[in-house]
């Protein structure tokens, strides 16, 4: 993986404002194939982060930990936040775009979608760390959904946390782009062809 290696540091505004243009968020509800056109980006040598959902829950399940979905859906919240700002931090040292499985407004709205508070610091790291203005969106998509020992959400919620995203994301500012429910070599040329309009 084009995995970010150097150190992370808190960055200033000039970092922010220097992301703002390359980095990029794929969003969506679970099983819509963010993931795996995340890895043909990768493959296609663009830098990109891993899920923060997927894997703050295999670190808790590997520690019998707490924060997880089932358990403690907002301290898995927090984990989600804090593995986030992170890689934000961390991929300001790739070159040229960077592609996200999610970015911290997710963290928003799986609060929101959940029905729990939304504590000041998260709304304010929503609002500090920013992304392209253009955000990609995977829509639900029926005939590739399917759960897993980490996925255990119906097909209905996760066309909920689709709709969640779209207003979270909305509410921050992002206009977002829908991906084609087509091939994944087809969403990756989708994808090249946006950046190459952005």
């Amino acid at each position: 993986m084009r995995e970010f290696a150097q150190g992370a540091g808190a960055g200033g505004d000039d970092a922010i404002d220097d992301a703002i243009g390359r980095f990029f968020v794929v969003t969506g509800g679970p099983g819509s194939g963010k993931s795996t056109l995340l890895d043909a980006l990768e493959r296609a040598g663009f830098a990109r982060s891993q899920e923060a959902g997927r894997g703050v829950i295999r670190d808790q399940v590997a520690v019998d930990g707490h924060a997880l979905p089932w358990r403690d859906p907002a301290a898995f919240a927090e984990l989600m936040l804090s593995w986030e700002m992170r890689s934000y931090h961390l991929a300001r040292h790739a070159r040229g775009p960077v592609f996200f499985d999610r970015g911290v407004p997710d963290v928003v709205g799986y609060l929101r979608l959940t029905g729990l508070a939304v504590p000041a610091h998260a709304e304010a790291a929503a609002r500090r760390f920013r992304y392209h203005r253009r955000v990609f969106i995977a829509p639900p998509w029926p005939d590739i959904y399917a759960q897993d020992t980490e996925r255990r959400q119906d097909f209905a919620e996760a066309v909920r946390t689709y709709d969640a995203m779209v207003d979270c994301y909305t509410a921050y500012g992002y206009r977002l782009i829908e991906l084609p429910r087509v091939s994944v070599k087809a969403r990756v040329r989708f994808v090249m062809d946006a950046l190459d309009a952005a």
